[in-house]
């Protein structure tokens, strides 16, 4: 049976605030558990009106803590901002503290605007993107090293200048290793390190199975994985009827109409939404983003994500919910899992 994920971007309410964004994460990522959902992943955005989820790797342990059972990580850990050795030391100890339970996905993608990715870079030069696959094998070498996998006198050979540093805290088990991706590139290194690879379909649909098709070409087994393991992620909404669903998704929809202006703010509620005098141009923009997602009542998305899933060949599936009110992403996600059947699936584990 296909398991189903949570993607979580933390969205804030125009009335609300970003502290009000975060416990609904975390209130959500309770239910989901309760609902049978397999993993929980937070997003890195940085000054941003839209999303409070700034620093994923907090709130991945104040999610562990509030859970006992669901996978809890990072969807993802923007990589260009950080250290290999300061996020294998982040997530070995989530891992010491949550054993068995959180999930690493990278990303190349700097989560926010020039000017932000510029105050973030660690020091007087950033690192390129062209250096990304450097620090993902250096990563995975803390990593390794970490719980004994490369042997007791360290992951890197004698030459190297790093000999002798480990990412601390020491001990058994690793985080679960993925890479995030919305194009050819991502999908290209995860299948060079034998990655699991989660394609961002929300993000690019216009892509189509190409990217999980360059993963399977690309993809050589490693010690992490022995053969090609894809997740979707996917944006949904369900509601009890395909007509409260459209209705709901409409503050979802009238954002993304504002992003793709670069006038990205908070998520407005329904009313207003679907009040906005939208332009023709606006209009046209409107409709396909429509029908970029995937929404009605349970029984229509769950045909329509199973039909994806035999698409793309996917294990699983990340499911993205954004709406207005935080009751209504809880219904849509509780519909979700009933509809696939997963209620009582982690407790019964």
């Amino acid at each position: 049976m296909i398991k189903l994920g949570v993607l979580d971007q933390s969205p804030i309410r125009r009335d609300g605030t970003a502290s009000d964004a975060v416990n609904e994460t975390i209130d959500l990522a309770r239910a989901c558990e309760s609902y049978g959902y397999h993993r929980y992943w937070v997003a890195e955005h940085h000054n941003s009106k839209s999303f409070a989820g700034a620093a994923p790797e907090i709130l991945i342990g104040a999610l562990g803590a509030a859970t006992s059972r669901i996978r809890v990580g990072s969807g993802g850990i923007m990589m260009p901002h950080y250290s290999p050795l300061k996020v294998a030391e982040q997530f070995r100890m989530l891992e010491t503290l949550y054993p068995d339970r959180i999930d690493l996905g990278l990303g190349r993608a700097p989560g926010t605007d020039g000017r932000t990715t510029r105050a973030l870079q660690p020091g007087p030069q950033a690192y390129d993107i062209s250096v990304f696959p450097q620090q993902v094998e250096l990563l995975i070498q803390f990593l390794e090293d970490a719980n004994g996998l490369s042997g007791e006198t360290g992951g890197f050979p004698d030459e190297h200048p790093y000999k002798g540093i480990h990412a601390m805290p020491r001990g058994e088990g690793n985080p679960e290793l993925w890479m995030l991706g919305s194009g050819g590139d991502g999908a290209a290194h995860a299948g060079q390190f034998g990655m699991p690879y989660s394609f961002a379909h929300f993000i690019n649909q216009d892509a189509g199975t190409s990217p999980v098709e360059i993963y399977r070409q690309c993809f050589k087994p490693s010690r992490r994985l022995s053969r090609p393991y894809v997740a979707v992620g996917v944006s949904v909404m369900v509601a009890d009827t395909e007509e409260e669903a459209k209705r709901i998704a409409a503050s979802r929809n009238h954002w993304v109409v504002k992003l793709l202006q670069n006038q990205a703010e908070r998520f407005w509620p329904v009313e207003d939404a679907l009040n906005y005098p939208y332009s023709d141009r606006e209009k046209a923009m409107l409709k396909a983003i429509e029908q970029r997602s995937v929404t009605g009542a349970p029984e229509q998305v769950r045909a329509k994500l199973l039909q994806m899933v035999d698409e793309y060949g996917a294990d699983e599936l990340n499911i993205l919910t954004i709406t207005h009110d935080h009751a209504d992403r809880l219904r849509s996600y509780k519909l979700l899992a009933d509809a696939f059947s997963l209620t009582g699936s982690l407790a019964a584990d």
